[in-house]
């Protein structure tokens, strides 16, 4: 599937956490950064994911936060 987004990233799912509504889902990206998604606990199910599964962590976005630290 060909898709616009230009930021995916390979990983593997560490961790996932269903709630009643919700699942955070914790991905070990292929260079060992982490990232993690909340996602409906549908999507979680209909996609099967569980610990092991590999993912590819799509980010589309428009804006970039970022916070001085100093």
């Amino acid at each position: 599937m060909a898709l616009s987004a230009r930021n995916q990233l390979m990983g593997t799912v560490k961790s996932v956490k269903l709630g009643t509504v919700m699942a955070e889902v914790v991905v070990t990206l292929d260079g060992g950064a982490e990232i993690v998604s909340a996602i409906t606990a549908t999507s979680a199910h209909n996609l099967g994911l569980q610990e092991g599964s590999r993912v590819a962590a799509i980010i589309k976005s428009t804006e970039v936060i970022l916070s001085s630290q100093e």
